[in-house]
This record gives C-alpha cells, sequence and structure tokens, in this order.
C-alpha cells in the first residue's frame, strides 16, 4: 500500500503531536511505501496551508498508486474540507484532543461535524473519541489508536549523575523531588498546583518544573491583556500558547513559594532522564478548562518509562495513558487535599519493585511500533473496501 502523510506538527518543531507524526510516518516503512507534505518552518504556515491543495494533487498525480491521505490532526483536516482533486482516495483523520473542542462556534457547528466526509477518524484516547462522538462524528467512523512510547528510554540511576545535575541546575540537596513537565498552559494545572497544593506539603517536599518557559513578560503578553479575555483565551488556545506561564512567573518570584519550587527551563533529553530518574514522583495535576483538553498525556508515559512513579489527574485523556495501581496513580482532578495525601503516601508506599512494575506495564502496552501496527491494520482494511 501507499500512503500519503500530511501534517504541520513536525521535526524540528517539538512537542506530543510533533512526536507522534513523526513515529507514525518513519514506522509506516515497515508496512508500505510513504510519501510526505510536512510543514518544516521553511515557509510561514499561511503558505502552507494555502499551497497545500496544490501539493496534494501534485503528489498523487507523480505517484498514483497512493491510496490513502492522512491528515495528523484536526486544523489541517478542517483545512483540507474544501479541498477538490482527490475525494477518490480513502483519507483518515487523526484527532487529538483540542482539535475535538475548540470553543469557536462557527468551528463547532459548521466544521467539525463535516468531519464524517472523511472515511475514517482515529482518536488518540477514548475520551477524545466520545468528545468527537458527543459533537456530531459518527461512532461508525471512529476508532482509538492509543500513542506509543521509545523503548530505548531506561532509568538513569547514577548518584553522581544526579549529584551532578542537582550542582548544575542550583537545586537543594536532601529534598524529596516532585516534578512537572510541558508547556505551561492552563490545563496542565501547574499553577493550581503551586499554589493549592504545595503549601500543604511538608518543606522536605520541593518541586522542580522543566520544559519551554519566559522568564521575562514578551510584548504580545501586553497585547493579549488588552483584547477581550474571550478573544485572547482563544488565541492562546489556537496558537498553544502557554496561557498559564505570566501566573507561574509571578509565582515563582513570591516568597510564599519560591523556596519550594524552581522552573529549569528545557532539558536536553539527557538531563531529563536524570532529573525523572531521581525523582520522588512525575506530577501531572491537570485541571478542567473549558474549550481545551488532554487528548492523552504522552510525557505520563515517558516519565514511567525512567522508572518514575507517575500521579496523574483522572482526567480525560490521560487515563488511558495512566491506569491506576498499573502502571501510576489516579488522583481526583482539582482535590488539593487528595493531591497532598497521595503524594505524601508514597513515602510509606514507594519501592524499586513498585516503580519496574510500573514501568513494565508501560513498556508492554505502549509502544510506536504497538501503534504504527494499529495504523497499519485500518488502512489496509480502508483499502479493501
Amino acid at each position: 500500500m501507499e500512503i500519503l502523510f500530511v501534517s504541520h506538527k513536525y521535526p524540528p518543531a517539538t512537542g506530543g503531536m510533533e512526536k507522534q507524526s513523526f513515529e507514525l510516518i518513519e514506522g509506516m516503512r515497515a508496512y508500505g511505501t510513504v510519501r510526505k507534505i510536512v510543514y518544516t518552518e521553511g515557509e510561514s504556515h499561511f503558505q502552507f496551508f494555502r499551497k497545500l491543495n496544490g501539493r496534494i494533487l501534485a503528489m498523487i498525480h507523480r505517484y498514483p498508486k497512493i491510496g490513502i491521505v492522512h491528515f495528523n490532526d484536526g486544523l489541517i483536516a478542517a483545512v483540507s474540507l474544501w479541498h477538490v482533486g482527490y475525494s477518490h482516495l480513502r483519507r483518515v483523520v487523526t484527532l487529538h484532543g483540542l482539535d475535538v473542542v475548540f470553543p469557536l462556534k462557527i468551528y463547532e457547528r459548521f466544521i467539525f461535524p463535516r468531519f464524517n466526509r472523511y472515511d475514517h477518524i482515529v482518536a488518540v484516547s477514548k475520551a477524545t473519541a466520545a468528545a468527537a462522538v458527543q459533537r456530531g462524528i459518527s461512532s461508525e467512523k471512529i476508532s482509538v489508536i492509543a500513542n506509543g512510547i521509545s523503548h530505548q528510554v531506561a532509568p538513569k540511576t547514577s548518584i553522581t549523575e544526579w549529584e551532578k545535575f542537582q550542582h548544575t541546575y542550583h537545586l537543594p540537596v536532601g529534598k524529596k523531588v516532585l516534578v512537572t513537565l510541558g508547556r505551561p498552559v492552563k490545563r496542565k494545572g501547574f499553577s493550581w498546583f503551586i499554589r493549592e497544593v504545595l503549601p500543604l506539603l511538608p518543606d522536605d517536599f520541593y518541586l522542580v518544573m522543566a520544559g519551554p518557559f519566559v522568564r521575562e513578560t514578551r510584548p504580545i503578553e501586553k497585547w493579549l491583556s488588552r483584547l477581550p479575555s474571550r478573544w485572547s483565551d482563544l488565541y492562546m488556545l489556537f496558537m498553544g500558547y502557554p496561557s498559564d506561564q505570566a501566573v507561574i512567573r509571578d509565582l515563582l518570584r513570591d516568597p510564599t513559594y519560591s523556596s519550594r519550587v524552581k522552573h529549569v527551563g528545557k532539558l536536553p533529553s539527557a538531563d531529563l532522564g536524570i532529573l525523572l530518574s531521581h525523582a520522588e514522583a512525575f506530577l501531572m495535576p491537570n485541571i478542567n478548562v473549558d474549550g481545551d483538553m488532554e487528548g492523552f498525556g504522552l510525557v505520563c508515559l515517558e516519565a514511567s518509562a525512567c522508572g518514575t512513579i507517575v500521579l496523574a489527574a483522572a482526567l480525560e485523556g490521560i487515563t488511558d495513558a495512566i491506569q491506576h495501581l498499573r502502571n501510576g496513580i489516579q488522583v481526583e482532578p482539582k482535590n488539593a487535599n487528595a493531591w497532598s495525601k497521595a503524594i505524601q503516601k508514597l513515602s510509606y508506599d514507594d519501592t524499586e519493585d513498585r516503580r519496574s512494575t510500573f514501568r513494565a506495564y508501560t513498556l508492554t502496552h505502549f509502544s510506536w511500533e504497538k501503534m504504527v501496527s494499529e495504523y497499519a491494520d485500518l488502512f489496509r482494511e480502508l483499502i479493501i473496501k
């Protein structure tokens, strides 16, 4: 079989969707012939989308054996609804979460329901699939294929490396380190956790935050502050803007919290592995945000693969990634007392055996190879129909 993959989320940009897109495209080479049209930052997004219909037509003209066109998220699928010239091919869309619940009326009422015109829709979690069906997608057209994880990730248990890491990033010694990772968007619940949960924990717990972070106020923040909140919220959701960043910045400067939390920024993968491997726990304290959702929770699996105990909010697609007491611990969302108790309980329950058991479950049930295989099976079925 021959598949054309179309994606605007692709390396060198980084993120969960970019990683999933790359692994799917490269992994599919084991099952068939792969063609791709991907955004690689060589032009503006506007130009990429403007020229996309013509590029797809040129590709299928050059390679007439293409039988499947795969769009790797809802945005690119929405734009492609108005394309012409290749409706005779099987067309598949992958939905990730925000592209289902994006809170724009014209999108909710007139664009998203038209995704039923595609031959099949893949959701990355049961929660994403349920949200899509609730918004008008035929349940007969949708299936769930979970994201994967690299099995090359392994715990980095060297004490020497950990001491070097603490020195390099100026972390206090002798603390029980809790870790969060990711872009500072509101649904991640980072600022909520600092305000509501951290003060409930004993002083020997210390929060280390990692991921993209701008420490100084940028001009765009001042521009956004002048807009009506509805417009600024839509802009931040659509652009993936770090909507919690300004609040976190203020909390890091507040003496009430500053001695108990540090943001180390975006880390090299080797350093991130060291941090996760020596943490007391990895936290994903997501909260419900209208018009946004966590489609899966790939970072939870990456932390688990490093041998870290994962505590994650029992919310949305996270529950597909972290299954309670199998590869992590689910905690009631936005319940500060529940989070405090679950974290403190780790000191009594945590053992190396438990870490190993949770890690083994993650590696057994999630892999990029498994994900790609399921997509390949789906593509074959669609071609036969």
